[in-house]
């Protein structure tokens, strides 16, 4: 694989794969277990999930360890298993695809609130993503996702932790954004231009967001990241907002009209596009026609 960094600065378009907890909770999982319980009991799951998306034409296939630092996995009593959660994933992704596609860890919030807003230590929260990257990082990924993140001191954390390990692996982060009547926001205040500006200080190579949002938004979010800076982007929209329907919850946007609105995406510089939540292969598979289309 070429290096990843190499190709989006020469301004490629790389897809991304879609949703992890969607395609987990068809598979069985249930609200409320833990996700990242599967690495350890059926790894398999990872192994087929993996392989849907990249035979639905992902570049970039992300491991199931968002909730795999031991600050989230102490809430399923298991913090004593963060290495081997997070190792589990990688091998069973990497069984998958080879080096056929990028690895990409996902590491998402600790679910504390950081002083001053909650109780917890900026040290301990610091130290819980230094365990999981120096798990992520010794199983020989291509990249790292932080992602999700609403607070900026936390996403910063997350990278500094990845850095303290490796300064040279290409580190994406992305930030959810909710429309307000000044703009986008997440619900911790921040702004995009203060999540681009900052992101990218404390050693973010490709920023961006994810969740929160459909496409029609993201699109809206695509653009003003890319007024505040030239760094390559990274897009992953909701497949629309989430509602309940006979006590599931299901979302509307199907794969053609995100892949419509794609293309005004990619217009705005995006460099990777992907899925969040309740997007599944077959959304993959319609972005990947369009970015196709768009760079041939």
């Amino acid at each position: 694989m070429d290096r990843l960094l190499e190709r989006l600065n020469n301004h490629e378009v790389l897809v991304s794969d879609g949703a992890m907890g969607t395609m987990l909770f068809e598979r069985g999982v249930q609200s409320g277990d833990c996700p990242e319980r599967v690495n350890l009991e059926r790894p398999e799951i990872l192994e087929e999930i993996a392989m849907l998306y990249f035979q639905a034409g992902a570049d970039i296939i992300q491991t199931n360890t968002f909730g795999a630092s031991p600050l989230k996995l102490a809430q399923y009593s298991l913090e004593d298993q963060t290495d081997q959660i997070n190792i589990a994933a990688i091998q069973a992704v990497r069984k998958a695809i080879g080096d056929k596609a990028y690895l990409s860890a996902s590491c998402g919030p600790c679910g504390k609130l950081l002083k001053p807003y909650g109780d917890t230590d900026t040290a301990e929260v610091l130290k819980g993503f230094e365990r999981q990257m120096a798990a992520l990082i010794s199983e020989g990924i291509d990249m790292i996702c932080i992602e999700t993140m609403t607070d900026l001191n936390e996403a910063k954390l997350a990278i500094k932790a990845a850095r303290s390990i490796s300064s040279d692996i290409p580190m994406c982060a992305t930030m959810t954004f909710d429309p307000t009547p000044r703009g986008f926001f997440t619900i911790m205040g921040v702004s995009i231009e203060q999540a681009a500006g900052e992101l990218i200080e404390a050693g973010a190579n490709i920023i961006g967001s994810n969740c929160g949002n459909g496409i029609e938004n993201m699109v809206k979010i695509a653009a003003e990241f890319r007024r505040q800076t030239d760094q390559p982007l990274i897009i992953q929209s909701n497949a629309g907002l989430p509602k309940l329907q006979d006590d599931m919850v299901v979302y509307s946007e199907s794969p053609e009209f995100m892949a419509g609105n794609c293309r005004e995406m990619l217009k705005t510089g995006v460099n990777i596009v992907g899925g969040c939540c309740g997007t599944t292969p077959e959304h993959i598979t319609a972005i990947r026609k369009i970015v196709d289309e768009f760079t041939h």
